[in-house]
């Protein structure tokens, strides 16, 4: 069980760290007129993304794996409050990455109507979503 949290730990902060990113490169999407410069950063968008939906998948594999490992009896699972608490964090997270995917098509198709003081602080909600998760998950406080 230790080698599954230690992949899913692994593959977390992977996923975590495309988060922090992409939203970064958002911003200078957002501040530069088309030509070569938006075209590099959409590639790179684009890649980052795709990378960082694999690490998404690896990440909740080994989550639920660990989840079932830790959790499941014959008498059903009774998950604790706490984990029921990381669960919704962790969708949310899910849906941050969703909003960042559509995000980045609006910027392929030339459509966004954002500026980049948004996309800063659109960039700090995966902070605040991993503060709360960890505080879950390590001091378990129901």
């Amino acid at each position: 069980m230790l080698w599954i949290k230690a992949l899913h730990i692994i593959f977390v902060t992977s996923w975590f760290a495309g988060l922090f990113y992409l939203p970064r490169i958002f911003v200078n999407l957002a501040q530069e007129t088309p030509g070569p410069t938006t075209e590099r950063l959409l590639l790179m968008s684009r890649k980052l993304y795709r990378f960082t939906t694999m690490l998404a998948v690896a990440a909740l594999v080994f989550g639920l794996v660990l989840t079932w490992m830790q959790y499941h009896s014959p008498d059903g699972m009774k998950l604790p409050g706490w984990l029921h608490a990381k669960l919704t964090f962790v969708l949310l997270v899910l849906g941050y990455h969703h909003a960042c995917g559509s995000l980045l098509k609006k910027f392929e198709r030339g459509v966004n109507k954002r500026g980049h003081v948004f996309y800063r602080w659109f960039n700090e909600v995966p902070v605040l979503l991993l503060v709360a998760i960890v505080i879950l998950v390590v001091v378990k406080p129901f």
